[in-house]
């Protein structure tokens, strides 16, 4: 933990974020609770989900304080490796086409991975580590193509150049602000689209990419939104009302997007909290202790799972929600040692006779200075 120039840490700005998360995934369970309440309803799945997401998160935290870079670059490559090397292991997944619309679990999976992996290059102290570990990422999105997921191919390819593109960058504000943008933009397309609110035109498009039957499941959803917008159907209801679900033998039940399964059965409160759960995601990265590019290369990874969930059931699976979970605990983690890599103490020497040593940080455009002497 760096002194800051006040005498102050930044030990209360990460307990503040801590806490906000609390209260924030505390509602969502609650809220959950109480939308099941006097229904026919099961929302264990979504307890199970915000288990994931917080097991994922207390690792990731104890992981990239204790190595934070073999522990982040280990899980990027075990998750890389379930969703290759295993697709038909992944209940409900979807194989990949090229189609932005038919983004499943691999993808999600994929995107995690590449995001987890730049994030423990930036950690790295050595060049040689940091090209060999984003080669690797590199040789993800060859492999992920090779195995029939173009998607996601473009999504690790995507993750990467992000990750590169915000080596220099110093305000974190507007990049995280413009990961905010680009998820409600995507959750707009979605809701636009199931409304039937789009151009004939682009609207023709989209339905081809995303194939009509994705399309008629968002229509539901947004139509049991519609009449009940507070409590909702109840969780894991959509199922048994869809009138598409009960035309399609062999169906999930699920209407392949997060936000608008969200609103069918946990109603407009449920889509506020899925808002709130992701915003205090990128609150959390802008008070991290890490550096800039592990801040925003995590921001980026995470925005690219909330499109795919804005579009697909990426996460109904918990290895996914795992993974989320585990690449935002890393990227908010305090290093235990400030050796391990560029983002922490570069340099130190005294400024003077009677002045303690300055000291700056790489990565993230900080430095804390100790209280000028008598």
């Amino acid at each position: 933990m760096v002194p800051s120039s006040g005498g102050l840490t930044e030990e209360p700005r990460g307990s503040a974020a801590d806490a906000a998360g609390v209260v924030v995934f505390g509602c969502c369970a609650a809220w959950a609770l109480i939308t099941a309440a006097g229904r026919d309803a099961r929302p264990e799945g979504m307890l199970l989900a915000l288990l994931a997401v917080a097991a994922g998160y207390a690792f990731g935290r104890i992981g990239g304080a204790l190595l934070p870079v073999a522990v982040p670059a280990a899980a990027a490559f075990a998750g890389a490796f379930a969703a290759l090397a295993a697709p038909e292991s992944l209940p409900g997944a979807v194989v990949m086409v090229p189609a932005p619309g038919h983004g499943g679990a691999e993808t999600a999976q994929l995107a995690l991975a590449a995001g987890t992996a730049c994030c423990a290059a930036w950690a790295a102290r050595r060049g040689g580590t940091r090209a060999v570990l984003r080669l690797a990422v590199a040789g993800i999105g060859v492999a992920a193509l090779l195995a029939g997921s173009p998607v996601g191919c473009v999504v690790v390819v995507v993750v990467l150049l992000c990750s590169s593109a915000v080596a220099r960058t110093r305000r974190r504000a507007p990049v995280l602000a413009g990961c905010a943008l680009t998820a409600a933009l995507v959750t707009g397309g979605t809701v636009a689209m199931a409304g039937d609110a789009l151009p004939d035109g682009p609207a023709a498009v989209l339905e081809g990419r995303l194939t009509e039957h994705r399309v008629l499941l968002w229509r539901d959803a947004l139509g049991l939104a519609a009449d009940r917008p507070v409590l909702g159907i109840g969780p894991d209801g959509f199922g048994a009302l869809s009138e598409t679900v009960r035309d399609t033998p062999g169906s999930d039940g699920k209407p392949h997007s997060a936000p608008l399964q969200l609103a069918s059965e946990q109603g407009l409160p449920g889509v506020a909290l899925l808002g709130a759960a992701f915003c205090w995601t990128l609150f959390a990265l802008s008070r991290s202790p890490r550096s800039t590019p592990v801040v925003l290369t995590a921001g980026a990874s995470l925005t690219a799972l909330a499109a795919l969930a804005g579009v697909g059931n990426a996460l109904s699976f918990p290895q996914v929600t795992v993974a989320a979970g585990l690449l935002a605990g890393v990227a908010t983690s305090r290093p235990l040692a400030y050796g391990t890599g560029p983002e922490p103490v570069a340099a130190a020497a005294p400024d003077g006779p009677g002045r303690p040593a300055r000291v700056h940080r790489e990565g993230d455009g900080r430095q804390a200075e100790g209280a000028p002497g008598n």
